[in-house]
């Protein structure tokens, strides 16, 4: 599953929260292992990701326990079957594809439209 603009904002918010210790990520065992966002409480959560707490929490459960984990399924279910010789290769393919999409955004979209990124 590709990741939607709105997913790279709201990573790129988490992020800047992570780093300013507003935010934290857990890993919790209550059954079924998972990911959780903690401290994820008051008005400067809302006005930062301009979305509501629950919003918030929403698209981490989507983006961390669904997407980033189902890839890493797909991952260890095909090196389960061929072998991790490929692995290299398929990091290399990736890199040229985000480096590619990264070229189109800078000659498709002006200097003056394009947000800062340290991507």
């Amino acid at each position: 599953m590709k990741l939607t603009i709105k997913d790279k904002e709201f990573l790129e918010k988490l992020k800047t929260a992570l780093e300013d210790k507003e935010l934290s990520i857990e890993l919790k065992f209550d059954g079924a292992s998972r990911l959780v966002l903690r401290k994820n409480y008051g008005d400067r959560i809302e006005k930062d990701f301009q979305m509501t707490r629950q919003g918030v929490r929403w698209r981490f459960q989507r983006l961390f326990n669904e997407i980033y984990v189902s890839a890493y399924e797909t991952i260890y279910w095909i090196e389960s079957q061929f072998g991790t010789a490929l692995r290299k290769d398929a990091l290399m393919i990736a890199k040229e594809q985000i480096k590619e999409r990264k070229n189109l955004q800078k000659s498709y979209f002006p200097a003056c439209c394009r947000r800062q990124s340290n991507n």
